[in-house]
């Protein structure tokens, strides 16, 4: 099939800052596409060729957008699978398949997968409604601390809360959950599996994440992860494992735990580009969202391999600032050597929401870390009026 300046139409579901990085790549090589969201001012409304207003989670509205494109994709897992299910049926090439999607857009599932493949994770329990928790510590069944996951709908640290205590259990959703074994861990890291039609799968070097204590959000990607050979190549084999045994289609970002004793817990997996892979359009050959394309058209996989040490840093809201955005001392970041931002156009900012990120390429990666930790301390996120 032709794709580049052709009468090939890509679809997109989701109109995110993930979806306008993926039209970078769809633009440079004219490619034509279709994006639905459910917002008018999605940040890919103005990259796209078509752009569609209506709810991922909608049947009629997924099923409808989907009929005329060639291959579908997502850049968000929360999707209309029944759908997507229906357009396979009658040809459309859905990529991740709605088979991988229904093992990781529920967390239970997801987590029931490793255990079914003895792929390494953190003990868990599973519950059909939190307020089934309360019983389970009562009885013995579940002890403090744990980390309560809702199963479904959950993102940027929304739908995760680490409970200590029986108070913490306030004002959580009454909804399906698992509650995993908190995991005493040295690292946080992650590796990005790349696999195109044909089968030829890649991996990108293993990154290393440094999180916000409060938020659950990355503040830091790290490229290449500080460890040793050793576990990079425990890392690099997990994460083959879990893309082996999911045989997906597209990027599969696995997250890892590094625990005290040197082994590999996968944490959880997203089917599509990931902000742990964001470096990559600065600091790699081939950047995460080019590979994407590449591999759902069936095109050859690029290099993944870095040019360079690479820092990625998240751009969110301020605490205590809602309304239109402003970025504070932007200009004084880009007087920074090998300092790119990335604004993602979401107009309205609030406290931790994702706004843009920052990458920070250098040979030397104690300088590229340093540069970075400068950067988070002098951009702000804030908004006109307080």
């Amino acid at each position: 099939m032709h794709y580049f300046s052709s009468s090939f139409k890509l679809g997109i579901l989701g109109g995110g800052q993930l979806g306008k990085m993926l039209l970078y790549e769809t633009r440079k090589w004219d490619i034509y596409t279709k994006v639905m969201d459910a917002s008018d001012d999605a940040p890919s409304k103005i990259a796209c060729n078509q752009f569609v207003k209506g709810s991922l989670l909608d049947f009629d509205a997924a099923y409808n957008f989907g009929k005329d494109v060639d291959v579908l994709t997502i850049e968000i897992e929360n999707v209309n699978v029944d759908a997507l299910e229906k357009l396979e049926h009658e040809g459309v090439k859905v990529y991740p398949s709605t088979k991988t999607l229904r093992t990781i857009q529920n967390k239970a599932t997801q987590k029931l997968f490793y255990t079914d493949n003895e792929i390494p994770t953190s003990p868990f329990t599973r519950f059909a409604y939190t307020s089934e928790i309360e019983d389970s510590i009562s009885n013995g069944g579940l002890k403090f601390p744990f980390v309560w996951k809702s199963a479904q709908f959950g993102y940027d640290g929304q739908g995760v809360k680490v409970v200590r205590k029986m108070e913490d259990l306030e004002g959580l959703p009454n909804v399906e959950c698992i509650a995993e074994e908190m995991v005493n861990f040295k690292n946080e890291l992650a590796v990005i599996v790349v696999r195109n039609t044909q089968g030829e799968v890649k991996t990108y070097p293993v990154v290393e994440m440094e999180f916000h204590p409060d938020a659950n959000q990355v503040e830091y990607v790290i490229c290449p992860a500080r460890v040793d050979e050793s576990i990079l190549q425990k890392a690099k084999a997990v994460a083959l494992k879990v893309s082996d045994h999911l045989n997906h289609v597209g990027l599969l970002a696995v997250e890892l735990f590094q625990t005290q004793d040197d082994e590999i817990l996968v944490n959880e997996v997203a089917p599509r580009p990931h902000n742990s892979g964001h470096y990559s359009i600065e600091g790699s050959y081939t950047n995460q969202f080019e590979q994407h394309i590449r591999a759902i058209l069936g095109l050859p996989l690029g290099k993944t391999d870095s040019k360079v040490a690479g820092v990625m840093v998240n751009l969110v809201g301020v605490e205590g600032h809602t309304g239109d955005v402003v970025y504070e001392n932007i200009d004084s970041i880009l007087e920074m050597d090998g300092v790119t931002p990335h604004i993602y156009g979401k107009k309205e900012t609030r406290p931790f929401r994702k706004m843009g990120h920052v990458t920070i390429v250098d040979k030397d990666m104690k300088r590229a870390r340093e540069v970075a930790q400068k950067v988070k301390e002098t951009i702000k996120v804030i908004s006109k009026l307080q």
